[in-house]
Parts: C-alpha cells; sequence; structure tokens
C-alpha cells in the first residue's frame, strides 16, 4: 500500500517547492491538493465534520500553480489535486490546465474532483440546484474525457452543450489522467462506479471502513467494474495499525496529513511525515 500526503496549500503551509521534495525523499508516492475559490461569508452550508471551518479554508492558493511548482522539483512524485471542484471551473479553461500540468510533469498528475460541501460557494459560481450537483460533475467529466482524448470534441448535456472544437495539446497520459471520484455516501458510491476511474472517500466520513469498503466493491462488480482502486484520505493521525488495516481490506493507497494533530503548526510537517516515511515499509 502507497502512501500520500494532503496539505490545505495556504501561505502558512510549507512552500511548494520544499514540501515536494521532501514528500519525495520520504518514499511517498504523491501529495494531494483540495481547492476552494473563496469562502461566502454569510453562509447556511455546516462544515461537515462538525465544529468551526478552520480558518485555512478561507486562504487556500491555486492548487495548479503549487502542483506545477512541486512537479518541478520533483521528479516521480505523484501530483493529485485532491479534490479539485470541476463546477466552479470554465470547462475549456480546465481541460486546458489538467492537460498542461500533465504534460509539463511528465504524466504524473491525478485528477481528484468533487461537488463540494458549501452550497453558497458552488452558488456563486453556476446556476446549477444543489440536487442537482452530482449529474453536473458527471456532465463535466464527460465533457472533460471528450476534450481530452477527440481531436474533434464535442459534447451536449443538459449542463454542458457545445459544438465540434479543437482543445489541444492533450494530456500524456492517455485517454486522460486518472479521475478520482472524491465523494461518499450512497450517491456518491455510484458516480464514482460509473465514470472515475479511482474512489477517493475520507475515512471519517465512512464510519465502518471495512463495510463501507465491501459495500462498494459490491455496487463495483455489479457494475462489471471488479478491481476499481481505493485512495482513502484518512483524517487525524492513523496508527501503523490502523494503516495495516486499511492494507488489509485491499486499499491501495492512504493519505495522510488532513487534520493532523497540531495541523495549524506548520513546523511539525517534517515530523509527521517522517514518522509515516518510517512505516512504508511496513506497508508494503
Amino acid at each position: 500500500m502507497k502512501l500520500g500526503y494532503t496539505t490545505m496549500n495556504t501561505p502558512a503551509d510549507i512552500a511548494p517547492r520544499v514540501i515536494g521534495p521532501l514528500l519525495q525523499s520520504a518514499g511517498f508516492d504523491s501529495i494531494w491538493i483540495g481547492e476552494h475559490s473563496h469562502i461566502p461569508v454569510s453562509r447556511r452550508t455546516p462544515y461537515p465534520t462538525g465544529g468551526e471551518m478552520p480558518w485555512q479554508y478561507t486562504t487556500m492558493m491555486d492548487p495548479f500553480i503549487s502542483l506545477t511548482q512541486i512537479g518541478e522539483h520533483t521528479s516521480n512524485l505523484l501530483l493529485g489535486l485532491g479534490v479539485a471542484l470541476p463546477l466552479e471551473h470554465d470547462v475549456f479553461v480546465l481541460a486546458k490546465k489538467v492537460a498542461t500540468l500533465d504534460l509539463s510533469s511528465g504524466g504524473r498528475l491525478q485528477f481528484g474532483v468533487g461537488v463540494g460541501w458549501n452550497e453558497e460557494e458552488l452558488a456563486d459560481h453556476r446556476n446549477i440546484k444543489w440536487s442537482q450537483r452530482y449529474r453536473a460533475l458527471a456532465e463535466c467529466i464527460g465533457a472533460l474525457k471528450s476534450l481530452w482524448s477527440d481531436d474533434e470534441s464535442e459534447y451536449h448535456g443538459e449542463f454542458f452543450d457545445f459544438d465540434a472544437v479543437w482543445c489541444r495539446p492533450k494530456p500524456a497520459q492517455t485517454p486522460h489522467p486518472p479521475i478520482w471520484c472524491g465523494t461518499g455516501g450512497r450517491l456518491g458510491t455510484q458516480h464514482a462506479v460509473a465514470w472515475a476511474d479511482g474512489w477517493m472517500p475520507l475515512d471519517v466520513t465512512l464510519g465502518d471502513v471495512p463495510r463501507r469498503v465491501a459495500k462498494f466493491r459490491s455496487i463495483a462488480a455489479e457494475a462489471g467494474r471488479e478491481s476499481v482502486p481505493i485512495s482513502l484520505v484518512a483524517f487525524g493521525d492513523p496508527t501503523l495499525d490502523t494503516l495495516l488495516g486499511y492494507r488489509d481490506l485491499g486499499i491501495d493507497r492512504v493519505i495522510v496529513g488532513s487534520g493532523r494533530d497540531g495541523w495549524e503548526d506548520p513546523a511539525g510537517v517534517p515530523a509527521f511525515i517522517d514518522r509515516y516515511a518510517a512505516m512504508i515499509d511496513r506497508l508494503g
């Protein structure tokens, strides 16, 4: 089982050009960076894990720029969007960004996507009902796949509709960078099986991880997809025994760093990385 690392990617965190080489030399296989273009000051949407929303959400840097910097300072570390919010982008601009980053990094991009948790944030971007966000994301992914794969790309759906266009260059990876669906719940699971290359849930939102993983695999098998890979985001500071349990479930990758103890202090990151680096050989 591989280990990845996620960061909130704020100006207070360790700079991208520094954290990337640190992770690569420690034996991590990937780094994952999420995005929020903004956070509405007045919002009804509660923070998903309860309590007050951490201040870091209001000051996250652009993940594409940060991952580009990391790519320039590493050679084999995978560069993960974890997760991007495609519905908050123009589909043509997003297709170009992803293709450019994948090309410039030599085909190392991992495209994690989700619908987000902030209803007001999505409403500021796009006139899509919150209840329709999964359908819209599925269409957006379909449009992106065409833009990355077809010489003359076109898409005709309810939320995304365009006639034949040239959208070049194409990504280095064919037919496109791996798409990871960072959604949980029944509906999110169905979408992960329907159009994603892999599933990337957060363990704290799954509850009974073994049961939910078994359920996901059952749904995937019913759809004719026997081996959909799973990258699990582990909240907090999982123990070696916890990670070994995830490995024994057949999980392909665990991503650590989300909600780590003392996560507001970036000075603790090197020690955190060293602690988990020492476990990598045991997890293989």
